[in-house]
């Protein structure tokens, strides 16, 4: 007769492996109880039962397909296709194949699904309910992929080290396009500056997080969980503000701040407005070394399919939408920007092409 282990709620379960998408990835220690509350939390929020048809196109070594996708439709009894590579014409044929109710991905699947020829010609109409996560969702592709898809698109938040939970859009509350929306399962969360002191209500500060979802540690980095796990709370190294309802707003990641002649620039700001082009695809804005600003700012472009744009034209664009100190100089276009395992873009491993970096000296 086999012997059944004890094991405590704080017990080690698995260890997921941080992107790396800021440097070496770390491994986020996950304790069972964070596994048992992100699954059952994560259920609930998406009324995933028997009758849930999902679709697994992220890789279930990564926290969102592991405990958004497959440790809910083991818990809910549902019913999971197995994508092993997310092709967007493969993930459509299925979506009609088997009849896909809920759809997990991250902000490039909604895009290349979005934007694929062919997608029309597809039922996708057993679709009732989307999640995004991984990182932040344009809200022209949210609002584009619920008129295309009529389903509708909930945006959430969470990182390796909080078991991908932290915070929802809830399916009965206001969506408000553009939020990560509120607190889940428990979670406690505040806005705090540099030496953790709240900020004023609606002021960017970074996110600080502590629950049930919150890791145990980094594996054999004690200096690393030291320096995230601050006064009791996880820091999470992302910029937000916080509206009057308590709805949280992403800005940027902490590490891609610009800093253009003394003057903060956030990423994501000038990347929504760049979305809002009717021929850009993708859009990454990052900075580019200057002699005399420190950094200056750089956006890379992928255009859609049959579409047309010049950098000249892309440059034009942004002077109409966002301050003069923020528009991105330099402008570069490329056939497909870098991107980790789950499609995340990778900023750190997007080149600046020499011909225009030159210009910025």
């Amino acid at each position: 007769m086999e012997d059944v282990a004890d094991r405590a709620d704080d017990d080690p379960a698995v260890i997921i492996y941080t992107s790396g998408t800021t440097g070496t990835p770390k491994g986020a220690t996950l304790m069972h109880t964070n596994l048992s509350e992100g699954a059952k939390v994560a259920r609930e929020l998406v009324d995933a039962g028997p009758e849930t048809v999902g679709l697994a196109t992220l890789p279930l070594f990564h926290v969102f397909g592991m405990n958004s996708v497959m440790n809910v439709a083991i818990q809910a009894r549902g019913l999971l296709t197995l994508l092993p590579r997310f092709e967007p014409a493969k993930a459509l044929e299925i979506i009609e194949r088997d009849g896909v109710t809920t759809f997990a991905g991250v902000p490039t699947m909604y895009t290349a699904l979005l934007n694929h020829p062919e997608r029309d010609k597809h039922d996708l109409s057993s679709i009732n309910l989307c999640v995004s996560g991984g990182s932040a969702l344009p809200v022209e592709i949210l609002r584009g992929f619920d008129d295309a898809f009529g389903a509708k698109v909930l945006e959430g938040y969470g990182l390796s080290e909080t078991t991908g939970m932290g915070t929802f859009n809830l399916p009965d509350r206001e969506r408000k396009p553009g939020s990560i929306g509120l607190p889940v399962g428990g979670t406690e969360i505040k806005v705090v500056d540099d030496d953790d002191n709240d900020v004023p209500q609606g002021e960017p500060g970074e996110i600080v997080m502590r629950g049930p979802f919150v890791m145990k540690g980094y594996w054999n980095r004690d200096d690393a969980t030291e320096e995230v796990m601050r006064g009791g709370w996880f820091h999470t190294g992302d910029v937000a503000t916080m509206d009057e309802e308590g709805y949280f707003f992403i800005v940027d990641r902490k590490k891609d701040l610009i800093i253009r002649g003394g003057y903060n620039v956030y990423p994501r700001e000038l990347e929504e407005a760049l979305y809002e082009h009717p021929a850009v695809r993708e859009a990454a804005v990052i900075g580019v070394p200057h002699e005399e600003l420190g950094e200056e700012v750089g956006a890379a472009i992928t255009l859609k399919e049959g579409e047309e744009a010049t950098t000249d034209e892309l440059r034009d664009f942004m002077k109409q939408r966002v301050a003069a100190y923020k528009y991105p100089r330099v402008v570069w276009i490329v056939d497909d920007l870098p991107k980790g395992p789950t499609g995340k873009i990778l900023k750190r491993e997007i080149e600046v092409p020499e011909q225009v970096s030159a210009g910025t000296k």
